[in-house]
């Protein structure tokens, strides 16, 4: 169905609400029902459930400048309290459909890209300072701009760049690949396995874990992630009980002696807002917020338009309802995530699923919401899953991200070089800013040469700049004797 056809087969005049909240939410102005929307929060937080293993499983694997690694549990509780709030308060502010929980994708440039650099509360300082940038740019109407500032192409091959790069963390977390060490003189920098060869329960887990996701998204089947994660989790926990498994990596599944405990809320608000200016240089800091803000920008316009095109609920110039109020919603939940340290929490195309059960207001959010805070309690369980159960998701999420590329027109030199450069770049380097630095200034630079370099952005200009001294950051230190 079209998005005219369905702004059109909305109910022309709205009858009034059967009661305060059914007005409050305009239930029955949207041609919805409580029943609807009760389904479609079900179905919502049972599609996107998965963070809640996922993102403790990527920060928690990941160690800062210092070594440090984050306490799984403490993460699932921030995980599923930030989700909890950030959903109700989209479905209050903004009354859209509109779940919201820790990025994918962004969660990989915090735990792969910052944290590394510095500490983990001056990583999730960045986090804080990129949401409240957001902020910043919607009351102030620049997130428009800075919109039209990065071709679209470039936009797409960002998003397939992550999806490699995700996937190629799958791969490595569960053991499927493992780097070969230099010593051995050899010619390729990874290897099938650990000796080239797969072997050991774990790998088997999650090469039945592919198998089973891919099988179910072809399949076409709700919750797919999710099905993979539980079931594979149930086939270690099955595995470890009757083999004799050496290492499952920093998570034994067996089954916890308490199903319920009471939320550890250690993380909240552990992080330094200015502390990574010290850890790092200026331009550094500068462009790792920079690569924050282009994630969190991007998805998050795709993600709301395309949601209320889905719902129906565009009015008749296309327009979002309520825009100002939910992207600023989803500013500020880059700040709840930054500051809880789970991440970047931002805005789910998976609240399509609830869409697709009838919801039609920020009803089925409260529903969504009230689901995450009780998955607060439900600790010992989701800290028992193996990455061999859970990196299965990350290869799947990688193949859905990969589509993007199918938009991008390979024929056109000026567009096709400066994409392959961000895809290419980022699994190669490990580094997600790298590609999209690498993407910006072959994009500058072919425009350039060709003659149409008025066609490029002032911000874009900027930008390029930026990423040049921070590709040549090592000369240009020599060059003024710095150290």
């Amino acid at each position: 169905m079209s998005d005219a056809q369905k702004v059109a087969d909305r109910p022309a005049a709205e009858p009034p609400g059967a009661n305060s909240v059914d007005r409050f939410f305009k239930i029955t102005a949207r041609g919805s029902s409580f029943a609807r929307e009760i389904r479609g929060g079900f179905a919502t937080f049972f599609t996107m459930a998965y963070i809640l293993v996922l993102n403790p499983i990527i920060l928690g694997n990941a160690k800062d400048k210092y070594g440090h690694t984050l306490d799984g549990a403490e993460l699932v509780t921030a995980t599923a309290l930030v989700a909890a709030v950030m959903t109700i308060i989209m479905g209050v502010g903004g009354n859209l459909p509109l779940a919201l929980a820790a990025g994918l994708g962004l969660n990989a440039v915090v735990a792969f890209q910052i944290a590394p650099l510095m500490s983990w509360s001056d990583a999730m300082g960045l986090v804080v300072l990129e949401g409240l940038l957001i902020c910043v740019l919607v009351v102030t109407g620049l997130r428009e701009a800075v919109m039209h500032a990065i071709p679209q192409p470039l936009k797409q091959a960002i998003s397939v760049g992550i999806g490699l790069f995700i996937a190629f963390i799958g791969f490595v977390d569960a053991g499927f690949v493992s780097r070969i060490p230099d010593i051995a003189n050899t010619t390729v920098p990874v290897q099938l396995g650990a000796t080239g060869s797969l072997s050991g329960w774990p790998v088997l887990v999650f090469c039945l874990g592919v198998l089973l996701t891919i099988a179910l998204l072809a399949r076409k089947v709700r919750g797919a992630i999710l099905i993979s994660i539980l079931t594979m989790t149930v086939v270690a926990i099955v595995i470890n009980s009757v083999a004799d498994v050496k290492s499952w990596g920093l998570t034994t599944p067996k089954v916890p002696d308490d199903l319920v405990a009471a939320p550890e809320f250690g993380l909240i608000g552990d992080f330094s807002l200015f502390g990574s200016f010290g850890e790092t240089t200026v331009i550094t800091v500068v462009l790792l917020i920079f690569t924050l803000l282009l994630s969190d920008f991007f998805d998050t316009m795709g993600t709301v338009v395309g949601i209320t095109a889905e719902a129906g609920l565009l009015d008749e110039e296309g327009k979002v309802p309520n825009l100002g109020r939910v992207l600023l919603i989803d500013g500020t939940a880059a700040v709840a995530g930054g500051a809880a340290s789970s991440s970047s929490a931002t805005s789910y195309i998976e609240s399509a699923a609830g869409v697709g059960e009838g919801a039609r207001t920020g009803f089925s959010n409260l529903i969504t919401g009230g689901l995450f805070a009780i998955a607060l309690f439900l600790t010992p369980l989701l800290t028992i899953v193996p990455m061999q159960a859970a990196a299965p998701a990350l290869v799947a999420v990688g193949f859905l991200m990969m589509t993007q590329v199918k938009h991008i027109d390979w024929d056109r030199y000026e567009i096709a070089i400066p994409a392959f450069l961000t895809i290419a770049v980022m699994p190669f380097t490990y580094s997600i800013t790298n590609g999209i630095g690498a993407g910006f200034l072959a994009f500058v630079l072919i425009k350039t040469v060709l003659g149409k370099a008025k066609e490029i952005h002032w911000l874009l200009w900027a930008t390029s700049a930026l990423f040049l001294i921070y590709f040549a950051i090592n000369p240009i230190q020599q060059l003024f004797g710095v150290r």
